[in-house]
């Protein structure tokens, strides 16, 4: 376990320039990055493939459609709305139940209508979006997440981001959402990172805000009691990305549904490198070791490479 980067600095830790040379500019063709940058397109991608993703009520692609919002909430007690193009969690609004007429947030605030609405409006004119430019409102189901991870996350779902190297897991960590992110699973909004056993889905370390944590900040649960269910299943999903973008370096984000299980939430072709933090450890060793694979074991399926990154990176 580590409290920061320095200390890591001889365990393989990836740096940003590094990231973007030796695997983002060499794994990702930057015609793919429209499949991820865009959310819309990324869900309508996996359901192609048949990747289980969120339920889409609608989608809301102009100014004069905000005005029918009500429609699509209509009778709806827990929603997300998201911009399709926005980043780092920006945007996103949690609603976790109905109150006469507005909503109840994640965070216990309640809003109307007309501040969905102007939300909405906000996320179409691009002030949440990569470089500012236009966008559309995406309208989804609540996850209803596993009641394991019940005690772990405080109102917001819990998602697992698992770095995905040549269709390789490489890497995993959980987000869990704190009153201080707004339910939001955002590590730069104040959500708890916990870092993940490739082999077994079970907590290793556990950081916020940069600083080791030993239990979640507002339920209290001890973090190294954490383990994902449905693991093995999840890291097929997040290894069959790599058929599906074409991307060979990209962050999965997944949620597990209590009925439906697994499911993915959004790809990124740029994911950060706080996940080595809230590991203990660097990408590097496990990068390496996938760079140094030969074509005949890069075109195994997505069951067998997640085996044996189960195999390699086990701690």
């Amino acid at each position: 376990m580590f409290g920061a980067y320095r200390s890591m600095s001889r365990q393989g830790v990836l740096g940003m320039n590094a990231r973007n040379r030796l695997y983002i500019g060499r794994y990702n063709q930057r015609r793919l990055f429209p499949l991820v940058d865009n959310k819309l397109k990324t869900k309508q991608l996996a359901q192609q493939y048949e990747i289980a993703v969120p339920e889409l009520i609608g989608v809301i692609d102009s100014q004069h459609q905000v005005s029918m919002l009500s429609k699509h909430l209509l009778g709806l007690e827990s929603f997300v709305i998201k911009p399709a193009k926005g980043s780092g969690g920006k945007g996103i609004l949690v609603i976790q139940g109905h109150d006469g007429d507005g909503w109840i947030k994640a965070s216990g605030d309640r809003v109307t209508l007309q501040d969905v609405q102007r939300h909405v409006s906000n996320i179409l004119a691009g002030l949440y979006s990569l470089g500012g430019a236009q966008d559309v409102a995406i309208i989804e189901h609540c996850i209803r997440f596993d009641d394991s991870l019940a005690n772990y996350s405080f109102e917001g779902v819990p998602d697992i981001r698992v770095i995905v190297c040549r269709g390789f897991p490489v890497m995993a960590m959980t987000r869990l959402a704190t009153r201080e992110s707004d339910g939001k699973a955002n590590l730069h909004q104040g959500a708890v990172g916990v870092g993940l056993s490739l082999k077994t889905g079970r907590a290793i370390n556990g950081v916020m805000h940069g600083k080791l944590v030993q239990a979640h900040p507002d339920t209290l649960e001890r973090l190294s009691e954490l383990v994902i269910p449905q693991w093995d299943e999840l890291l097929n999903l997040a290894a069959g990305c790599y058929e599906m973008t074409g991307l060979g370096y990209i962050g999965t984000d997944v949620v597990i549904d209590r009925d439906k299980g697994p499911m993915l939430l959004e790809l990124n072709a740029r994911p950060g490198l706080a996940i080595q933090m809230a590991n203990g450890k660097g990408l590097l060793p496990g990068l390496r070791k996938i760079d140094a694979l030969t074509d005949a074991e890069l075109r195994r399926p997505a069951a067998q490479r997640v085996a044996l990154s189960q195999q390699w990176f086990a701690d």
